[in-house]
């Protein structure tokens, strides 16, 4: 039976203990495991490599994402950093020039360095993204929706450029979750999600995941993830699985909040330009609409005729939003794109693409809406 998604939230990967009859998944806090014989054990040799409550997060993960199979790992940069450990130098990779930071950095910084050759393009245009496309070409990464700026990427569309081209197609769906969007059903070959946002929800966790269908693909990965070990400990795993149970109805009042801040900041006079995709006149609205099944709690807002010390003076001015990095959690976050999350782009490079000094990016969470509009009518005032 195909259960809906809020039944795999809660039940996807997870049985009540043999043991003891424990309804919650065990925490499962060991290194290691006994074996009857060399090589004669229960499927768990070392926890670097497998482990039960890991494993029970894995499948449920997987399951979220209509896919066969997940790694979980200590942080999205680790997720990341395994898929491109499978290309090899004079390889080329295409992805979107607004990207998150920490993404242009490892590419830029580390992985250019082994000689990987890295193209940024407008991925909302499927056609920049089939211009690049070369016989050195092994991958193409997406985000969409893009971090800061909110931009779509059709997924449909790059994942037939992909799949022609024969190059894997990874989507970053960190912004919209597993509930918003599922790219492995649109044509993509990985899902990449920082579990630490929507999916564990609650900021007390960093952790990443990937999510395939190709079994040969998968036994790559876990050669590196296991090789390498950048594997998240047991108690993480927990407590992503505890959060995950509660996705939907997060979900929904992220969406419901979301939709209300991004209409209050569009008619502030502060306000100079607000990017969310749920505005009809949004570039990518009509590629959000079909996608998409909301439009998610992030926004992003330029403040009007504001200089770098103004912006960071209405930044720190909240009471209800917190001024951090990181998004997804059940409280509201400013963040200032330029000085924080995105500091690792070139000021050119990150203006190109619109995240300007006076760019101030919101994760709205699930508090009453009345307190979240009053303390964003108090602090641009």
């Amino acid at each position: 039976m195909e259960y809906k998604f809020a039944t795999k939230a809660i039940h996807a990967g997870q049985k009540s203990d043999p043991t003891t009859g424990a309804v919650m998944t065990p925490i499962y806090q060991t290194s290691t495991y006994q074996q009857a014989a060399p090589g004669d054990h229960k499927g768990y040799e070392y926890s670097r490599g497998t482990n039960p409550t890991r494993k029970a997060l894995e499948d449920c993960l997987a399951a979220l994402e209509n896919g066969k199979h997940a790694l979980a790992f200590a942080s999205g940069m680790a997720a990341t950093e395994t898929v491109l450990k499978l290309l090899r130098p004079g390889d080329e990779v295409i992805t979107g020039d607004d990207l998150y930071g920490g993404s242009y950095r490892i590419f830029t910084k580390v992985f250019a360095h082994y000689g990987i050759k890295f193209h940024f393009v407008n991925t909302s245009e499927p056609a920049a993204v089939q211009e690049k496309i070369n016989a050195n070409t092994r991958l193409i990464w997406v985000e969409t929706p893009t971090n800061p700026t909110l931009k779509l990427a059709d997924i449909e569309a790059i994942g037939r450029i992909a799949k022609t081209a024969g190059v894997l197609f990874a989507v970053d769906n960190t912004f919209a979750s597993p509930y918003l969007q599922n790219p492995l059903d649109l044509g993509a070959d990985i899902v990449m999600h920082s579990v630490t946002k929507y999916i564990g929800g609650h900021s007390d966790v960093v952790m990443g995941a990937l999510v395939m269908n190709d079994k040969a693909l998968y036994d790559d990965l876990f050669f590196y993830y296991n090789a390498c070990g950048g594997t998240p400990g047991p108690q993480d795993a927990f407590l992503v699985l505890r959060g995950i149970k509660t996705l939907h109805l997060r979900m929904k009042a992220h969406c419901e909040n979301g939709r209300q801040v991004a209409e209050f900041l569009r008619k502030h006079p502060r306000i100079e330009q607000v990017y969310w995709p749920g505005f009809e006149d949004h570039p990518g609205h009509a590629v959000a609409k079909k996608q998409m099944r909301d439009f998610g709690g992030m926004v992003s807002v330029v403040l009007k005729d504001a200089s770098l010390a103004e912006t960071f003076r209405i930044a720190g001015s909240f009471k209800v939003f917190t001024l951090a990095e990181s998004l997804g959690g059940v409280e509201s976050l400013i963040n200032h794109p330029a000085t924080m999350t995105h500091g690792s782009i070139p000021k050119e490079a990150r203006e190109r693409v619109g995240v300007v000094d006076s760019l101030i990016r919101i994760s709205v969470g699930v508090e009453d809406i009345t307190d979240l509009l009053a303390d964003l009518e108090q602090a641009l005032a």
